[in-house]
């Protein structure tokens, strides 16, 4: 990567999506908020804010993939609401694989001595950082070109 990237991902559930922030020129990423959905219906104002805070050059959303690798229900609605974040804001977006994160980011909550209410104190920004790092970890793994 020759310029550093400001990135948002977005951990898509239908209550709440998380939301974490990167940049590529130190591969570094921080949870920043969940985010209230309706059936996976974020209130698009809020989202609207953070992309005009950020700014991102690209904007990355979990595809929630069954184990193996198959696309279920959930799969569908986040293809759907990445396709409204570029149709809506005109931002670059890419999916990425999200397997797991949501379950590693409870263990990693819990780890840390923290709360087992997810309902109180959600992971879904975790679980979004998380797709933020694979990210990373992804684009170092690659063949330059």
């Amino acid at each position: 990567m020759n310029s550093a990237l400001t990135l948002l991902a977005f951990d898509y559930g239908l209550k709440q999506i998380g939301v974490a922030s990167g940049q590529t020129a130190t591969s570094s990423a921080s949870p920043l908020t969940v985010l209230k959905a309706r059936d996976g219906i974020p209130q698009w104002e809020h989202i609207a804010q953070l992309l005009e805070e950020w700014r991102p050059d690209r904007v990355l959303v979990g595809l929630p993939l069954n184990m193996d690798g198959s696309e279920s229900e959930l799969s569908t609605r986040a293809r759907k609401f990445a396709n409204r974040l570029h149709g809506r804001f005109g931002v670059a977006v890419e999916m990425v694989d999200e397997r797991l994160t949501s379950f590693a980011a409870k263990a990693q909550q819990q780890a840390a001595g923290g709360s087992t209410d997810y309902r109180k104190n959600p992971v879904d920004a975790l679980a979004a950082k998380m797709i933020l790092e694979d990210w990373f970890n992804a684009q170092h793994q690659a063949p330059a070109t």
